[in-house]
């Protein structure tokens, strides 16, 4: 089990950016013992956040070619 309150698991939850609906299937998938499906919620989660930031180096990226041909 979790060694941690209710309420900062739930803080934790929402500093990682996780919406109430995730947070509401987390919180009853734990209380349920289906600690496999919380699990399984974190991970997409966790994804979802890596798909974005990746997309967001792509567009760093993008932008840093496009500083970098100007300058020549």
């Amino acid at each position: 089990m979790i060694n941690q309150s209710k309420e900062d698991i739930i803080q934790n939850l929402k500093d990682a950016g996780c919406g109430d609906e995730t947070i509401r299937k987390f919180i009853d998938d734990i209380n349920e013992g289906k600690t496999d499906k919380g699990t399984d919620i974190l991970n997409q989660h966790r994804r979802t956040l890596l798909d974005k930031l990746h997309k967001s180096q792509r567009q760093i990226d993008c932008l840093d070619y496009l500083m970098y041909t100007m300058k020549k």
